[in-house]
């Protein structure tokens, strides 16, 4: 059992081994890796900064025992950083915008530390400090998380006579509040003047720093704030708890997936201001669980430094402002050393998790998402019918790590490093002649209740493939069918059903033909025969339908068409998984042309043993009208659901 002396022990270890990356006064800390798009000079501020809210979080903690001298090395780093004449300065905010996000972390450190670090710095020293903070004031922040780094940083600037303005602390509560989408969640920022940007930044920003900035600014916080972010945390971390599987890896999905155990960070955030609803037990089994995963699948390598990636390396899942210190915003991960060692979080057995208690079935609507979990091996999957990170306004290029039918903590989407083809596994895809898929982004929610979700797109083939969570550059996009798809999540199994509509002819339309392809999940394998892609090689009694298998990494991932598709296949790839060298997406796909206003139905199966054929449900389907297909499925056990594929309503919607 991992106790709060294994963590500080940890904190030293990766505190120490960034030292001798440090520039001669300690300002800036140069990690060896590929650069981010801001450049050296930014990057080496950003290792200063992240390893400085680490640090604070150790000293702070220890209640400023301090036998590795954290408190002297880092004053000189400020002393040397803030010093408009030193060969070590920061980059001041208008010559490098992510110093913006170093500033709220140096800001954070600054006050846990106040009397170790900040009371104790020469008032030359403290002058320059907040004379480099100053530059914030006013500033026109972007509209997503960056306006808390705003505020956390004028918060303390106002404690400590900086400057601040009243104004931009009212537009951060203001925005705040226009981005909370209810039960906990919030989208960071809004897309096309909509709440779909959900990720782990709801966490690790959106509620992190709110409750901070309350802290810093005391009594001098607005009346009702602090409680009202505290019921929003609360009730966010009762979703959060089911987001983390059995083997302790949150959520594979979303941007800057480097910052893995930064997820922890409302965790703790939950536990020092009385905002969450987990037992203490709990509290430290999800925490403990969730830094061994990491710790145990690489990802601090053989030096002691955080890699960019998820467990090993992996470029992939990077953005172009990850550099080789951002790893280090997992410092947040750290914020429960601030609890003492007599904690009941610390002196407490652990408790189970849910996806430890028994399975689980959740409806997220906020973001859109049915959540099941499953006891038997630890898996939570999640398939996605309202969430995309993208305006849907428009078309765009898919992100896997957003644009997904399906998420899970068990297996990972696929990343290529070359996109061009299009998306293949967690997806419902119409591919030309020449192997290309559409793509989903923008998507339609149309209904999430229950274990049901329905969503609609219009295909589309971008002219220039990339992966970009942001939406990219404008290009031309050639239109085709609209395609609906409804889920039925239950337990490891979701019958996925498609329809497909044709579309209004014009300029940039995609002439066709095309073909029906559904992707299952991805999962790492090791060897050379990753699973079974044709039924005659299945066990007799198996399926007597399409179906494909990859077993692989303790998983069994399985597609079985059960309606309109006539081929199953696997897709191998190979170094665009960020859990293994080798992946394989068993993949089923129709014969010939996609017959229009007609149903497709497939199960899809991720779980720790195999499929058979005795745990399908049954589809039956009618056509009510031409305006809709309703499906019945119609489960082992008794159970049935009912869901209804409408027609779209409307043509040309994105373009």
């Amino acid at each position: 059992m991992t106790t709060r002396k294994d963590w500080e022990d940890l904190a030293d270890r990766l505190l120490l081994a960034c030292r001798p990356y440090a520039s001669p006064r300690h300002a800036l800390i140069d990690l060896p890796g590929p650069l981010s798009i801001s450049g050296r000079w930014s990057d080496g501020l950003e290792g200063f900064a992240r390893t400085f809210l680490l640090a604070a979080f150790r000293l702070a903690g220890a209640r400023g025992e301090d036998p590795h001298g954290l408190a002297d090395w880092y004053s000189a780093g400020l002393a040397a950083g803030a010093d408009p004449s030193s060969e070590e300065r920061w980059p001041t905010f208008a010559e490098c915008k992510q110093a913006k996000v170093e500033a709220a972390s140096i800001a954070l450190a600054l006050h846990q530390t106040r009397p170790w670090i900040w009371d104790r710095l020469p008032d030359r020293t403290r002058g320059h400090v907040l004379a480099w903070l100053g530059d914030m004031v006013g500033d026109a922040m972007p509209g997503n998380n960056w306006i808390w780094f705003q505020a956390v940083t004028e918060a303390f600037a106002r404690t400590a006579g900086g400057s601040w303005s009243e104004a931009d602390l009212a537009r951060t509560i203001q925005l705040t509040d226009t981005w909370y989408a209810g039960d906990g969640w919030y989208s960071d920022g809004l897309a096309g003047g909509m709440h779909r940007n959900y990720d782990h930044y709801n966490g690790w920003a959106m509620h992190f720093y709110p409750l901070w900035f309350c802290r810093i600014l005391g009594d001098q916080a607005p009346d009702g704030l602090r409680e009202r972010y505290r019921e929003r945390l609360r009730r966010f971390l009762d979703d959060f708890r089911h987001l983390v599987g059995g083997n302790g890896s949150p959520l594979i999905q979303g941007r800057s997936l480097t910052y893995r155990f930064a997820a922890l960070a409302p965790v703790w955030t939950g536990v020092l201001f009385d905002a969450t609803p987990l037992p203490p037990g709990e509290t430290r089994r999800l925490a403990n669980l969730m830094l061994g995963h990491f710790i145990g699948h690489g990802a601090i390598d053989e030096r002691g430094l955080l890699t960019l990636g998820w467990h090993r390396p992996f470029r992939q899942v990077l953005q172009a402002y990850s550099g080789p210190a951002s790893p280090y915003w997992a410092s947040k991960g750290f914020a429960g050393l601030l609890l003492p060692a007599d904690h009941p979080v610390w002196s407490e057995e652990e408790g189970p998790l849910p996806v430890e208690e028994g399975d689980f079935a959740l409806t997220l609507r906020a973001p859109g998402w049915l959540v099941s979990g499953t006891r038997a091996d630890g898996v939570v999957r999640v398939a996605n019918h309202g969430s995309d990170h993208t305006d849907p306004a428009r078309s765009h290029s898919d992100d896997p790590l957003y644009a997904h039918l399906a998420y899970s903590t068990h297996a990972a989407p696929e990343t290529p490093a070359d996109p061009r083809g299009g998306p293949v596994d967690s997806a419902v895809v119409l591919v030309d002649g020449e192997g290309r898929a559409c793509h989903r982004r923008p998507l339609e929610r149309l209904s999430v209740a229950g274990r049901i979700g329905v969503s609609r797109s219009r295909a589309h083939w971008p002219q220039d493939e990339r992966w970009d969570c942001f939406g990219g550059p404008d290009t031309r996009y050639e239109l085709g069918p609209w395609i609906t798809v409804a889920s039925i999540l239950r337990g490891a199994l979701e019958i996925r059903l498609a329809r497909v509509d044709e579309a209004d002819s014009g300029a940039d339309v995609h002439p066709g033909p095309w073909r029906l392809r559904l992707g299952g999940w991805a999962v790492p394998y090791d060897g050379d025969a990753p699973g079974l892609t044709e039924r005659d090689g299945d066990p007799p009694g198996f399926f007597d339908s399409p179906t494909a298998t990859v077993r692989g990494g303790g998983l069994c991932s399985t597609v079985v068409g059960l309606h309109g598709f006539g081929r199953a296949a696997l897709h191998h790839g190979a170094n665009s998984n960020a859990l293994a060298v080798a992946s394989a997406t068993p993949v089923l796909a129709s014969v010939g042309r996609v017959s229009f206003a007609r149903p497709y139905a497939a199960a899809v199966y991720l779980a720790g043993a195999p499929l058979y054929a005795d745990d399908l449900p049954r589809v039956r389907f009618r056509d009510l009208d031409v305006a809709a297909i309703e499906a019945e499925v119609l489960w082992p056990d008794g159970e049935h659901d009912v869901v209804l594929l409408p027609a779209p309503e409307r043509e040309g919607r994105a373009t």
